[in-house]
């Protein structure tokens, strides 16, 4: 595993900082967190995981991938497939843009700076190896935190649907990984359905 730097730390210590303020609090592997916490934190840990050698620019866009997220609810855009997805890109933009601060204040390059809020808007998942294991990260943190609470919300066949789509985003990385979040029987039996060949 990759060592890493104490700005590193300084820099992972200040998003956490930014992260504690949500006001959400989920219950994640036996403790009580702030949701854009738990989710920078788990997604930083989940491409450490699947990438032993990932530079300290992968793990500062991971842990920074719901930067300060609440503060531009879902609810502030259009309701519908359009409005989710201009608010998603919008708030991915917010995001590389709202990291600067911390990563400079902790010592990082202006090229280190631009190549974490790149990560972080992934425009180019396929040819980008720390856009994809950050896209992995995210969808595996999704799966862990929020599956049980949108199986509840959601029509069984759109829920599928979904969980298909999120599949079809994952590396071959990011698809091992799924055996290895730590799920309930109802959220492991939605995958393997979904996730069953046609």
């Amino acid at each position: 595993m990759r060592s890493l730097s104490a700005r590193h730390d300084v820099a992972a210590a200040a998003i956490d900082a930014a992260n504690a303020d949500d006001p959400t609090v989920v219950l994640v592997r036996g403790q009580r967190l702030p949701l854009a916490l738990a989710h920078g934190r788990l997604a930083a840990a989940w491409v450490q995981q699947m990438h032993l050698d990932a530079h300290e620019t992968w793990l500062l866009a991971a842990r920074a991938h719901h930067l300060r997220r609440w503060e531009v609810p879902r609810q502030s855009y259009p309701a519908g497939r359009a409005g989710y997805l201009k608010w998603r890109r919008d708030q991915k933009a917010r995001h590389a843009g709202d990291v600067a601060e911390l990563l400079v204040a902790a010592g990082y390059s202006g090229d280190e700076v631009e190549r974490v809020q790149t990560i972080l808007r992934r425009d180019r998942l396929s040819s980008d190896d720390g856009q994809q294991a950050v896209e992995d990260a995210a969808c595996l943190v999704f799966l862990e935190t929020q599956l049980a609470d949108v199986a509840k919300r959601m029509e069984h066949g759109l829920l599928i649907d979904v969980l298909r789509k999120t599949a079809r985003k994952l590396s071959a990385a990011g698809a091992a990984a799924i055996a290895d979040i730590p799920l309930g029987d109802e959220e492991r039996a939605l995958l393997t359905e979904a996730l069953a060949p046609d």
